[in-house]
């Protein structure tokens, strides 16, 4: 189980074993919350990582490049 944490918006918990994929990436997850890797930034431990990156954490924070207003 990962949280995906969406700043300002609230967090998700993202079971990764039920994900159709054998190792699940990043860009999985923000797929899992309805995010494009084209919108966001995943940030590990403050630092950004690559949506096509293994999933090796527990939590992640999720940064909006592109808000409406």
């Amino acid at each position: 189980m990962v949280t995906v944490e969406v700043v300002g918006e609230g967090s998700h918990e993202v079971d990764t074993t039920a994900l159709d994929v054998s190792e699940p990436t990043y860009a999985d997850l923000l797929a899992a919350v309805e995010y494009s890797p084209h919108e966001v930034s995943v940030m590990v431990d403050g630092t950004p990582v690559p949506e096509d990156q293994p999933v090796e954490a527990d939590h992640v924070r999720v940064l909006r490049l592109i808000q409406g207003g």
